[in-house]
Order: C-alpha cells, then sequence, then structure tokens
C-alpha cells in the first residue's frame, strides 16, 4: 500500500533534499511540500495524508513550530503519524513532543535522514500508532537521569526500578524476566505497578512503556 506524506522544512537546501529522498522510495507519494507551520496544518486539512515529516523550528518564531504543529494534527487528525525531524539532542523536545501522549510519533535528528532504513522504519512505526525516539536523544536523557537527585521515579521500589532500566534498554517482557531472573507474569505486575504509581494515562500497553521509559530518562519538574 502507498504511504501519503506531507513535509514541512524551512530550509530550501534541506527541503529539496528530503523531497528528493522520499520520492525514491517505493511506496511513498509525497502529497505537498511546505515552509512553515502555518502552511503545514493548511496542507494537512486538505491533504490528509498518513504522515507527516516536520522540521522543529519553522517560521514565524523560529522556536518549536513543529512540536506544536505536531501536537495539533494528532489532536485533530488521530489517524495521521507525525516524524518530528531536529538537528537538537536536548531531551527537553523529546520530552516536549510526547508530554500530551507518544502513540502517532517520532522524534529523529536531521543526521538519521540518509539513513533510508531508519527513516523508512519511522514513518511505518507512526504511521502503526507507534512510537521512535532517536537513540542519541536516549543517550542524552540517561544522562540526564543519572545526573538528577530527586525525581517521581524515587515512587517505585528498588526492583520496580530494575525492571524500569531493562525496559529503558528496549528489552521485551520475556527479556526483562530472563535477566531478573523473574516470571513474565511478574514482569507484568510490576510495570502495571510501575503504570499507576507514575500516573500513566491509559493507552496502548506500547505507548505507555514508552511514556515511562520518558520519565525514568528525562522526567523533569
Amino acid at each position: 500500500m502507498t504511504t501519503s506524506l506531507v513535509l514541512a522544512e524551512d530550509s530550501f537546501l534541506i527541503r529539496e533534499g528530503i523531497s528528493q529522498l522520499l520520492e525514491s522510495i517505493d511506496g511513498i507519494e509525497l502529497k505537498g511540500v511546505c515552509e512553515d507551520a502555518d502552511e503545514l496544518l493548511e496542507l494537512v486539512a486538505v491533504e490528509r495524508p498518513n504522515v507527516v515529516i516536520t522540521d522543529i523550528r519553522m517560521p514565524p518564531t523560529n522556536t518549536t513550530e513543529g512540536i506544536e504543529a505536531a501536537k495539533e494534527i494528532r489532536r485533530k487528525y488521530p489517524s495521521t503519524g507525525v516524524v518530528v525531524l531536529s538537528q537538537y539532542v536536548e531531551p527537553e523536545y523529546a520530552l516536549s513532543l510526547f508530554e500530551e501522549g507518544s502513540e502517532g510519533l517520532a522524534y529523529l535528528l536531521k543526521e538519521r535522514v540518509g539513513d533510508m532504513e531508519q527513516l523508512i522504519g519511522a514513518i511505518q512505526e507512526v504511521e502503526n500508532g507507534g512510537s521512535v525516539i532517536d537513540p542519541r536523544v536516549v543517550n542524552a536523557m540517561v544522562e540526564a537521569r543519572l545526573n538528577k537527585t530527586d525525581s517521581l521515579i524515587d515512587r517505585l521500589t528498588k526492583r520496580e526500578t530494575e525492571v524500569m532500566a531493562e525496559i529503558a534498554q528496549g528489552k521485551s517482557n520475556a527479556a526483562v524476566a530472563e535477566t531478573l531472573f523473574l516470571s513474565e507474569r511478574a514482569v507484568e505486575k510490576h510495570i502495571n505497578s510501575i503504570f499507576t504509581k507514575l500516573d500513566l494515562p491509559r493507552e496502548k500497553d506500547s505507548n505507555r512503556r514508552v511514556r515511562a521509559v520518558l520519565l525514568y530518562l528525562g522526567e523533569r519538574k
């Protein structure tokens, strides 16, 4: 099946480069290209694409227009996935993007755009309602987490924190159980307890899992 896509990027050279890359991918139909957040929202309203790829900083203020546009698109068109591209590793941007929910959202660094496999993977993931966070951003979150002295994560028991640390590495329940010498049922109970203690809203388990990892890695006061 063909994936319809809209691109927003204010830099002409980068916009042209990404457009050419997307048009070279089988199964991708580029429905429109624009250079600011207002144009993006108008284009999405008309084309109703499966996926949007947007820069994080665009006119008029060149701050976080891409993030705000992504949130609005997800609110208005929940079946449209959004991949936010950024040249910034700062965890705060990713946390801001995912603060209303992680379903159908991805945060990738622009340097990854040339990695066809990773870009296609992110497009497919958000189209299916999943989430993607660039590994370098995750690493930055880990570092920030290690430097914290207090956090909501302190609500968790020692065992729950151990389970959370394993989940943050992308492990499945079965892999966590094997590493910590627990049953899969015990791991499920710990994860449900973690969700409750972190006040995570009910959504797809995979997305609550992503939000729990985000809190663990880069929680802000």
